[in-house]
């Protein structure tokens, strides 16, 4: 190794060492039927919350004022930071509580997203059908079966990414009033069925749309007579062609909406009679057109991906018996033995049996020691009876 590369990893090394700092965090546990090993691991996720806190902590305060008197004050503590090389390095033990005290080596997180444990884990995500709001607009092109291959080569795009876990539902349809989507709401006050198709698929989230716009800018300029032929040869009539969708992202346990934006383009439709067969077909691709539409798949694809990034994960429990549980998510979603989730009770009013659900902190976990492909097992400090969990209940990773 010559005297050059050996001062560049020394100077690497400090460099490492000056982001990194050695610090030492304290979390206690409860003892719930003689389970150690559940009081250990509540511990040590204390320890872990402890150190972020000391390493870097965001204090935000909100104040609400009548008349100039304080009638309210909401303090909220936040943490950026990563733990490496965490090791126990104390157990103390007095009765059924349990210290434990960690070391660990913290620097900077990459943002809040990259820091939280749902970053690594892959959502499940179900794609439906695209529907065109005119039909009419397909003729030209035979672009008439776009609502169900756009959702297709979204669908593509999603999975090479690697990100997310992707079930295809393209021949399903969310709204029945497309003019209006996604805001027309049915009989029971949702804006659509998203909840029932989620389920159905279990699915985390379901991503729809509505292609709003496939016309060409002047019609009459498609025309099958030797003088319109003529004119599109020599480029005297407009051969552009547009292209709006509009995109959204629901959650699928409560139905609600977590991202919307419509994507367009425009460009020139320069397929010949009969050279298109359809979207995404060949001749398709050729055109100017279909190469611009081309374009916009990828930037909603980037779109989903990174409106998910920032989102938990959230798997249904399907069964309890004691404090043994089982979850609908498993190794395909990236969950691993010792994973910790958080547990949810999923609660509905009898005033609002179509509503939200609302989901309220257990302050309890599961740990899991059995992962299969697509379901997985652990236990919970308490008998399931004891804290109302229950099957439709939701684990949790933030």
């Amino acid at each position: 190794m010559t005297v050059r590369r050996v001062l560049l990893v020394v100077l690497l090394g400090f460099a490492s060492l000056a982001q990194a700092v050695v610090l030492e965090g304290v979390g206690h546990g409860t003892i719930h039927n003689g389970d150690l090993e559940a009081a250990r691991a509540e511990a040590r996720q204390a320890a872990l919350r402890d150190l972020a806190l000391q390493y870097e902590a965001r204090v935000s305060t909100r104040d609400t004022m009548e008349n100039g008197v304080v009638t309210e004050s909401h303090m909220q503590v936040a943490a950026n930071a990563r733990a490496h090389n965490a090791r126990v390095v104390d157990e103390y033990r007095s009765g059924n509580l349990l210290r434990v005290t960690v070391r660990a080596e913290m620097s900077a997180g990459q943002g809040s997203c990259s820091v939280g444990e749902a970053a690594r884990l892959r959502k499940r995500v179900a794609v439906t059908g695209f529907p065109l709001l005119y039909p009419d607009q397909a003729r030209i092109g035979r672009l008439d079966d776009a609502g169900e291959i756009l959702p297709q080569q979204l669908q593509a795009r999603l999975r090479a990414s690697g990100r997310l876990q992707v079930l295809g539902a393209t021949t399903t349809r969310l709204f029945d009033d497309l003019l209006n989507a996604p805001t027309q709401q049915q009989n029971d006050n949702s804006l659509t069925n998203v909840v029932q198709v989620a389920r159905e698929l279990g699915a985390q989230f379901v991503v729809t749309g509505v292609i709003r716009d496939l016309g060409v800018a002047d019609p009459s300029a498609w025309g099958t007579s030797v003088l319109d032929r003529m004119q599109r040869g020599i480029g005297a009539v407009d051969q552009n062609r547009r292209f709006a969708v509009d995109l959204m992202i629901y959650d699928g346990f409560s139905g609600s909406p977590v991202y919307q934006q419509r994507f367009a383009t425009s460009a020139e439709w320069n397929a010949g009679p009969g050279a298109s067969d359809g979207f995404g077909s060949e001749g398709f691709k050729q055109t100017a057109y279909g190469q611009s539409v081309t374009s916009t798949l990828d930037e909603m694809a980037d779109a989903v991906t990174s409106a998910l990034a920032c989102q938990p994960f959230m798997t249904r429990i399907t069964r309890v018996d004691g404090n043994r549980v089982t979850l609908a998510s498993g190794a395909t979603a990236g969950l691993r033995p010792g994973d910790q989730l958080n547990l949810y009770r999923s609660a509905q009013y009898l005033d609002s049996l179509g509503g939200t659900p609302e989901l309220m902190d257990t302050r309890l976990s599961v740990t899991l020691n059995n992962v299969h492909p697509d379901f997985s097992n652990g236990r919970m400090p308490q008998f399931g009876g004891q804290v109302n969990i229950q099957r439709d209940d939701i684990a949790i990773i933030w």
